[in-house]
């Protein structure tokens, strides 16, 4: 359905709106503008059932457009590809104007997703953050917790952002241990997720653990505790990644295969 080629030749197709965050709905309540002829201010973002697709950058939300996880709340999966793509160029594009060596302000290229300084030469690109998110279970429970900006009662896998010099796999022994105090032996990758919020990858992995003993940190972590699956608190969204580590590993219990 995305086709990542930036539509280069086109001057008219479909626009996506982006405000701080925000989508604007287009005619048929869906987060895409009817066909109209570009502005050169829009940025060629991509293909979409082989139809053009740009991206406007404004800056003011209008008062009704919804932000980016209600988006992916109502929109099948498919468009989640498109709806990342879409914020976390609009992050990069508003928040990269200026070079960040000698802070002259920066041109948009039209070849590629880059930003370049005339004065100095040095060029920017779209920043992707590398994360791990891990779910981590002893035999049939997992250890969910909870961070303080979550809503009532939800509860989620462990998270947190690969420092320099460090790999992935360190990172998820690391993450766990600083977080909730366990440590963990045999660790499997699972698969990755764009996580536009605002440039996020997430690298989504199981972690077996050595023990039950919880120690929060008491400064990201709120809350965290060992659920069953015939007893689970309130699950993080269908469409994010960590929804997915849980319901494979409740899939896996139920086929017997942990």
């Amino acid at each position: 359905m995305l086709r990542r080629e930036l539509p280069l030749t086109a001057s008219h197709g479909r626009l996506i709106r982006v405000a701080a965050g925000r989508i604007a709905p287009g005619a048929d309540g869906g987060p895409l503008q009817q066909a109209q002829p570009w502005p050169d201010s829009v940025q060629p973002l991509a293909y979409w059932h082989d139809e053009p697709i740009a991206l406007s950058v404004e800056e003011h939300a209008g008062e009704h457009w919804p932000d980016g996880r209600q988006w992916l709340a109502r929109l099948p999966e498919s468009w989640f590809p498109l709806l990342s793509t879409a914020l976390q160029v609009a992050a990069w594009l508003r928040d990269h104007r200026f070079c960040g060596r000698c802070g002259a302000p920066a041109a948009r290229l039209d070849a590629e997703f880059a930003m370049h300084c005339e004065q100095c030469g040095h060029r920017n690109y779209p920043r992707i953050s590398p994360c791990i998110i891990t779910l981590v279970t002893h035999g049939d429970a997992m250890l969910l917790a909870r961070s303080p900006r979550f809503p009532p009662g939800r509860y989620s896998t462990l998270a947190g952002f690969i420092e320099p010099g460090e790999s992935a796999e360190e990172a998820v022994h690391r993450e766990i241990h600083e977080e909730v105090g366990v440590s963990v032996g045999r660790i499997r990758y699972y698969r990755s997720q764009a996580w536009p919020f605002p440039h996020a990858l997430m690298l989504g992995f199981f972690a077996e653990a050595a023990s039950r003993r919880i120690r929060i940190d008491g400064i990201e972590i709120a809350d965290a505790a060992w659920f069953h699956p015939k007893r689970l608190p309130q699950l993080p969204p269908p469409y994010s990644i960590s929804r997915a580590l849980i319901e494979t590993h409740l899939a896996e219990v139920a086929d017997g295969l942990k």
